[in-house]
């Protein structure tokens, strides 16, 4: 019995290993901070702890957008992510550029 006892508990202990990494790796992640922007009349959104790789459509076109996350952010002219404008890095704003959705890409 302690032939297959112990087979058994390195597969055991190899499996979970295998599982941590990969569990570890495959984790959902978000920016840390928030992305802003501004409609055409001024009024501000906010988007706090934007996930990573999720196309998200604004609430108005934006006439500025603010990238104060920790990650570079994608903006698109139309919603669902289409028509690919630019990249903006953290800390770095644009303006009249007026993007319809975001994708945090960092």
């Amino acid at each position: 019995m302690f032939r297959i006892a112990r087979p058994a508990r390195l597969a055991l202990a190899a499996g979970t290993a295998g599982v941590l990494a990969v569990g570890l790796t495959s984790s959902a992640e978000a920016a840390t901070g928030r992305i802003r922007y501004f409609s055409s009349t001024g009024q501000e959104f906010r988007i706090d702890n934007p996930p990573d790789n999720v196309c998200i459509n604004l609430q108005a076109r934006a006439r500025t957008l603010v990238n104060e996350t920790n990650k570079t952010v994608s903006y698109f002219f139309a919603a669902s992510c289409v028509n690919f404008t630019g990249n903006l890095a953290p800390g770095r704003a644009v303006a009249y550029q007026n993007p319809l959705s975001v994708r945090v890409i960092g």
